[in-house]
């Protein structure tokens, strides 16, 4: 829920939206509306956590830089012309934030991301990304944008353990490449920082253009610096598997079309804080889809990292909504910006 919005009463059922001073429609309450709720909630904790997989099977025969731009590209445009038939026009300062959002976002944290799963199992780099409250905490701290309290000290305390874990001396985790761990980490680092300025940056009001703008941007530049990488030259279209154009696909049309929809979708019915709990499954999702079909390791460290890292954001999210009960505290809501750059971390 937005900060400064009146609870619902318990018992009670309202619609929630991104601007809390318009009334709230009353949605029905019948099976066809718990339905959709149910298969809304499916799509951002299942679509949202099997991205990591099809990312992996997508860079098995596409250069990595190329599969996200190209995926970001197409997401990007149908977006753009939906809100743009909607009537919504882009200023100028619109494409400068979304530049640097789509760098930040974009480039430099899918383009990592991507360039990591090339040597990391999808499941550990979904675990790795899943760190992104610790930095979104820590960058906000350093900005003397939020105080850290004790829950939160805990809680990246816990993480750093479990990263640690994730990291160490196992000989499962030691057939990784140590640059695709580093990769990863900071795939997380770069869209912790867009998070923390994007309240900074004017953005259309409108969700659609909002969101389509750096994803057009972010698009255009994996797509520019594949060209300079020497993507494009290197790929040879003959050898791209139909598992990778099918990976490719299914990323285009669930992960960013069906997910970012049934997303949206959710944040206008139930409170934020609720739709953001799909940050805690979308690693366990990952992580047991690479174990059921590409054979990645489910050992015991793996496990305990996992507990640990979910354990941080837990003790993360408490830690600021505390804070956020002091009227003098400073919080910046990350259900709130979550909702305003769509999609967690894998858009």
């Amino acid at each position: 829920m937005r900060r400064g919005c009146p609870s619902p009463r318990v018992g009670s059922v309202r619609s929630y939206s991104d601007d809390c001073s318009r009334p709230a429609r009353r949605p029905p309450a019948g099976p066809s509306y718990k339905l959709k709720l149910a298969l809304a909630f499916a799509a951002i904790y299942v679509v949202y956590g099997s991205t990591y997989l099809a990312i992996r099977y997508c860079v098995e025969t596409i250069p990595p830089l190329a599969a996200a731009g190209i995926r970001l590209l197409v997401a990007g445009c149908f977006l753009f012309a939906w809100a743009w038939a909607r009537g919504v026009r882009p200023q100028r300062n619109h494409w400068m934030a979304g530049a640097v959002l789509g760098a930040l976002y974009f480039l430099l944290s899918h383009g990592l991301l991507y360039w990591a799963e090339q040597r990391v199992p999808s499941g550990l780099v979904a675990l790795l990304v899943a760190t992104e409250p610790m930095f979104i905490l820590l960058l906000s701290w350093l900005l003397a944008q939020q105080k850290i309290g004790r829950l939160s000290i805990l809680g990246l305390s816990l993480g750093l353990l479990g990263v640690g874990l994730l990291t160490g001396a196992d000989p499962a985790i030691n057939r990784s490449s140590l640059l695709g761990l580093a990769a990863a980490l900071l795939a997380s680092v770069s869209w912790a920082a867009g998070v923390v300025v994007s309240p900074r940056l004017r953005l259309p009001e409108d969700a659609l253009m909002r969101t389509a703008i750096p994803l057009v941007c972010g698009a255009v530049m994996l797509l520019a610096t594949a060209g300079v990488a020497s993507e494009f030259q290197r790929m040879q279209w003959a050898d791209v598997s139909l598992r990778s154009l099918l990976g490719l696909g299914y990323l285009i049309i669930f992960g960013s079309v069906v997910a970012f929809t049934a997303y949206t979708w959710l944040l206008q019915h139930c409170p934020p804080t609720l739709v953001a709990t799909h940050t805690y499954a979308n690693p366990v999702v990952a992580v047991l889809l690479g174990w059921l079909f590409a054979a990645e390791p489910l050992n015991a460290r793996l496990v305990w990292a996992s507990l640990a890292i979910l354990g941080a954001i837990v003790l993360i999210r408490r830690g600021e909504r505390k804070a956020a009960e002091t009227p003098t505290a400073e919080v910046s809501n990350i259900a709130d910006v979550r909702f305003r750059r769509a999609n967690g971390t894998t858009f």
